[in-house]
């Protein structure tokens, strides 16, 4: 252990010192946020011993490193995870009881890091944690971007955004590495594979280091930030403008030209860098470039990274000379496929004009590697002309980078049971069909440290306290939970808790919104990204229906048992229609909480800014969980695994891995409704669907947009929204109203069974082992990586 957290009194006397030293003042004189930097930089020193031992061991043993590449990279604060997983946090808090600072205070001063925004990011983030914690030699790969996604602020009700410069503060956890920096060609002209007169640009990394839960293993996520290049000759002010642009925001606009380049742009530079880094780390270390898949996996995490691919073929071509066969040899036994999206809508696509100027000599190996794919299929006889053009990796006027991930990778895993299933018998079918062996199932997981331990103390030490602690380190023992869920005394203590971080939640939605909840309520809670086929609008509709319920029908009202919905998300700034539903439901929840003869039993908050120092606060109070997306549609969800690891029930479809959160927790301790992937599957090949027709029988539907009319002055104004259900309803919004309405009402009265209700509460909690990331990260190796373990304590 480093000296300085070996006892709390030298720790103190180093903190005082290091305040001093830092920032000039004395305890009593300092701010929270110089008190927490002081921690921060003493606590970062302290890891950099582990840091290079971990490296040092790596190097020594020739291990083998996975490098996961990923668009985002969503950490939130490091500043708790690093003191837990160091196994620091209880000298830092009986330091600071002396000291009269309060160190939970401390801890909220660290800003989000801007590096993601949903799902995708959060998941890299749990990857990073358990891998290092598993004692595992993975390794991040991502931008440094300078400012996030934006900061969400509801004005008129109407989302609002905001730059998210996050870095203007200094960001403690991260080392620039200069030493390392690299120079990446782009635009210029291809003559005989050599690119002529490129523009370079350089991309210089940072190292975030990644904490191992008590085991000394200290690994890291590799930031690029980008910089004018020593290589260009004419640096002009726009040449500037596009290399400051790069790392400048995740997901810049993309809705003109110039924007879409920009988004190709910074999917090239951290994948080229990546590569390029891995390669010449490889050669340093005086190995043959013919034998790197032995020593490296590459993991693209969905397709931003796809260039990793014809990256990794130009470097072994053109600069180290190997032919086309064996470089494509290499390659494809390096790359590995991670694939998150159903909606083949979605599914990443590049203009040919915009790929070919930016990145000539890419493009270039991109063709020939489509010509040989296509041979491929013309030769195997399976595939018609019409399904060997719908394969290949170039359309008519578009770079398909989905399908160069799957030609280009060993192994394409979906990340929950049903979605693999969709992507091999639907949405990849011929690809399955050409490539049976590749395809496997990862269903994603979260990392219980944050999600349970940091997050939800008074659980831990229920959990600790009922069963024994060796559940944190072996989740699957959770299960011992089980013999519990009858037993009072255990049922009281879920209850309190529950009580305790509805408390926690519904003081911060009163300081941040003036919002008063009824902590005795039902906490409803859907927290993702606003998206239509996520369907937070049909959840809006259900809650307006029973808002008019309470003031028209007394038997009802008087068996209501009192509801708060609380909703948290960011719609993409170009997305009209993901705005307009936030709009509905910031503008409904104005009307009915300040309706006194309802709001003592139902109330809607839209909270703003959602991310995932908000997230800690509301994944413990949930007492239900909204997972209600239209089967088929979500690839997993982790956040209904966060849910239900801290004792939510899940309404929801059988879709993503809510299939599996019911397998593990049982049928009848969650709530499911609506139709099922076959069904749904069914009505979309028939092209059948009338949603006006359910619209005219259903008086509920009628009375709920006779509703929403009466909302605005101008009655047309959310019309946008309501032509939308009426004329297309692409995710069946109409149809599963009626279930959903029939799931909301047995809800309500499991909830009155308070026995019943934490019966399944703790089912719940017992049966979410399966859901640690570790399992998730333990998967990946024994099926795709193969690494082995980095054992500090040899």
């Amino acid at each position: 252990m480093n000296t300085i957290f070996e006892h709390k009194d030298t720790f103190k006397k180093e903190y005082v010192k290091k305040l001093s030293d830092l920032f000039q003042v004395e305890l009593k004189d300092s701010t929270v946020y110089q008190r927490y930097s002081v921690l921060a930089h003493l606590l970062d020193e302290s890891l950099k011993e582990n840091f290079e031992k971990t490296n040092a061991y790596v190097k020594e043993n020739n291990l083998k490193k996975t490098i996961y590449f990923s668009m985002e990279f969503l950490m939130g604060r490091l500043i708790t995870n690093n003191l837990q997983n160091s196994g620091y946090y209880d000298v830092v808090k009986e330091a600071f009881k002396d000291l009269d600072l309060d160190l939970n205070e401390v801890e909220h001063a660290e800003e989000d890091a801007g590096l993601g925004n949903g799902g995708l990011g959060r998941l890299a983030a749990c990857f990073l944690d358990s891998s290092a914690s598993l004692g595992l030699p993975l390794y991040g790969n991502s931008l440094r971007y300078r400012e996030g996604f934006f900061v969400q602020e509801i004005k008129n009700h109407k989302q609002v955004e905001h730059p998210d410069p996050w870095l203007k503060k200094e960001f403690i956890w991260e080392e620039k590495d200069e030493a390392n920096a690299i120079n990446i060609p782009l635009f210029g002209y291809v003559e005989h594979t050599q690119l002529i007169n490129p523009v370079w640009i350089k991309a210089i990394p940072y190292n975030v280091k990644i904490v191992g839960d008590k085991n000394g293993v200290v690994t890291s996520l590799r930031l690029w930030a980008t910089d004018a290049s020593d290589l260009q000759k004419h640096v002009g002010e726009d040449y500037l403008r596009m290399v400051h642009g790069v790392d400048r925001q995740l997901y810049p606009d993309d809705s003109n030209e110039e924007g879409k380049t920009l988004r190709l742009l910074q999917s090239y530079v951290f994948s080229a860098a990546g590569v390029k880094q891995a390669i010449k780390e490889h050669k340093d270390l005086g190995r043959d470039p013919k034998d790197f898949h032995k020593f490296y996996t590459f993991q693209i995490n969905d397709t931003h990274p796809t260039l990793v691919i014809p990256e990794m073929m130009r470097i072994l071509m053109d600069e180290e000379k190997i032919g086309y066969d064996q470089a494509w040899s290499i390659t494809t036994q390096t790359c590995a496929f991670t694939n998150h999206t159903i909606l083949s809508e979605a599914l990443e696509k590049w203009d040919i004009r915009i790929f070919r100027n930016l990145l000539p000599r890419i493009y270039e190996i991109v063709q020939e590697m489509n010509r040989r794919f296509r041979s491929i299929l013309v030769t195997d006889g399976r595939f018609n002309k019409e399904q060997v053009y719908l394969m290949g990796l170039i359309g008519q006027n578009h770079v398909r980078m989905a399908h160069i991930c799957i030609y280009g990778s060993f192994s394409v895993n979906g990340v929950a049971a049903l979605h693999t299933d969709i992507l091999k018998n639907e949405e990849m079918k011929d690809f399955f069909t050409l490539y049976p062996d590749k395809f496997n199932n990862k269903t994603n997981g979260i990392t219980h440290r944050r999600w349970l331990i940091h997050t939800n103390k008074e659980l831990t030490k229920i959990l600790d306290d009922t069963i024994g602690s060796f559940w944190r380190d072996d989740l699957t023992k959770l299960e011992l939970l089980d013999a519990y869920k009858n037993d009072s005394k255990t049922q009281n203590l879920i209850d309190q808790m529950k009580k305790t971080k509805k408390q926690a939640l519904a003081d911060q939605i009163f300081e941040k919104q003036g919002v008063k909840l009824d902590v005795n309520s039902i906490f409803d809670i859907q927290v993702k990204r606003l998206h239509e086929y996520k369907r937070q609008l049909m959840n809006i509709l259900h809650i307006i229906y029973v808002y008019q319920k309470l003031k028209s029908d007394p038997v009802f009202k008087e068996n209501y048992y009192p509801h708060s919905f609380i909703f948290g998300a960011k719609a993409a700034p170009s997305y009209y229609m993901a705005k307009q539903v936030i709009e509905l439901i910031d503008t409904f929840a104005d009307i009915v909480n300040n309706d006194e003869s309802t709001n003592y039993l139902l109330k809607v908050v839209f909270v703003r800014n959602y991310n995932v120092t908000y997230a800690e606060y509301i994944m413990p109070a949930a007492d239900l969980s909204e997972q209600i997306s239209t089967a088929t549609k979500e690839a997993s969800g982790t956040g209904n695994m966060k849910f239900m690891m801290n004792g939510a029930l899940t309404i929801g479809t059988m879709d993503g891995a809510n299939v599996e959160i019911v397998r593990e927790a049982g049928m009848d301790n969650n709530i499911i409704f609506g139709l099922s992937a076959p069904e749904v599957s069914e009505i979309y090949a028939n092209n059948g669907y009338k949603p006006r027709e359910i619209y005219e029988k259903d008086q509920r539907l009628k009375d709920v947009f006779h509703f929403v009319r009466s909302m605005h002055k101008n009655p047309a104004h959310f019309d946008y929204i309501l032509n939308n259900l009426l004329n297309s309803d692409y995710f069946f919004v109409l149809k599963d109203f009626d279930s959903y309405v029939t799931a909301h009402e047995i809800a309500n009265e499991y909830y009155k069974d308070r026995n019943g209700w934490l019966h399944k509460s703790i089912m719940n909690i017992a049966h979410s082992g399966f859901f640690t990331s570790d399992r998730t990260i333990t998967n990946y190796n024994n099926d795709i990586w193969h690494l082995n373990k980095i054992d500090l304590k040899k």
